[in-house]
């Protein structure tokens, strides 16, 4: 599958201090790529250094197959991005808004093209209401539809959900979903709102402190998270044995040498325990764990000996 975007060794200083520090990631066209990382960890700039708003200190950028500057330039138009805060003009309604950017943009048939875009972004009803005195979830459909206008082939989204209420999040959902599906975007998603990007994105990369730690596609979290059970014993190899080869439950990789993982039900734990009984395996303890995508973005963060807080 072709590479929408590769970065190589991407990094950012400013001063002594890294933003980013080596940064390598790629992203293949058709998926919602979500872009997690606490705040200050470097996602930002890493948006910012693709979008040419800002320019790198070292390390390399590849945008829909771009082989130098030059052509990296020209495929960032065929690009969109909304990145912090929606921009438009405040005295313009959404049509007005988007004839002016079709206008600006040279994009062929504009009566067409707003009206699918407004209908893709669900602002068909905003009539002559301006930009100003739109809600914040209403501004951000708005800065959406303004970059999906040229129908890029990437969408680049920094922090979407901010501030919105509960139906402005499961409408957002819905929405990049369409895009992708039916206009085949590629889109990545940066966010903190970790529950909510779980929803959506079908690849996960993860970033820290300026370095980028992890890559895994939402089918290897589901196998590495989910609901799972945790034995703690000091017999560890007899166990594994047990749980994996005689019941045939699937084990998870575990970072403590005392610790089994073992993907299973809450209701399941008395089945094992059981033949841990009967097996003469002693049982330090036995119970029930669910790792979502923050607890596993935390946990990743631990093994790091960084800070938590998203």
């Amino acid at each position: 599958m072709q590479n929408v975007l590769e970065v190589k060794g991407l990094t950012k200083k400013y001063g002594d201090q890294y933003a980013l520090k080596d940064v390598s990631l790629s992203i293949k066209k058709g998926e919602i790529y979500g872009l997690i990382g606490k705040n200050g960890a470097g996602k930002t700039t890493l948006i910012k250094i693709i979008t040419q708003v800002i320019y790198p200190s070292g390390g390399s950028v590849s945008v829909l197959g771009s082989q130098n500057q030059q052509e990296w330039t020209k495929a960032l138009s065929h690009t969109g991005s909304v990145i912090e805060t929606p921009v438009a003009h405040a005295h313009m309604s959404a049509y007005e808004n988007l004839r002016y950017y079709c206008t600006d943009r040279g994009i062929p048939n504009a009566d067409k093209v707003i009206k699918e875009t407004l209908q893709y972004v669900g602002l068909t009803d905003t009539g002559k209401k301006k930009f100003r005195n739109f809600s914040l979830g209403m501004k951000q459909r708005l800065g959406i539809a303004i970059a999906i206008l040229g129908r890029p082939d990437l969408l680049i989204l920094d922090e979407p959900i901010n501030g919105l209420d509960p139906v402005g999040i499961q409408e957002f959902r819905e929405m990049v979903k369409r895009l992708n599906q039916e206009l085949g975007i590629t889109i990545i998603i940066s966010s903190h709102i970790l529950s909510e990007l779980y929803l959506v994105a079908t690849r996960f990369g993860f970033i820290n402190q300026g370095h980028f730690i992890k890559e895994l596609s939402k089918e290897e979290f589901d196998r590495e998270s989910g609901d799972y059970i945790i034995l703690k014993t000091d017999n560890i190899k007899q166990a594994a044995h047990l749980v994996q080869d005689k019941l045939g439950y699937q084990l998870r990789p575990s970072n403590k040498e005392d610790e089994l993982h073992i993907s299973g039900q809450v209701q399941e734990i008395r089945k094992i325990a059981k033949e841990l009984v009967l097996a003469d395996i002693p049982i330090g303890e036995i119970y029930y764990a669910h790792k979502d995508l923050e607890k596993y973005f935390t946990d990743l963060i631990n093994q790091q000996g960084g800070n938590t807080h998203v």
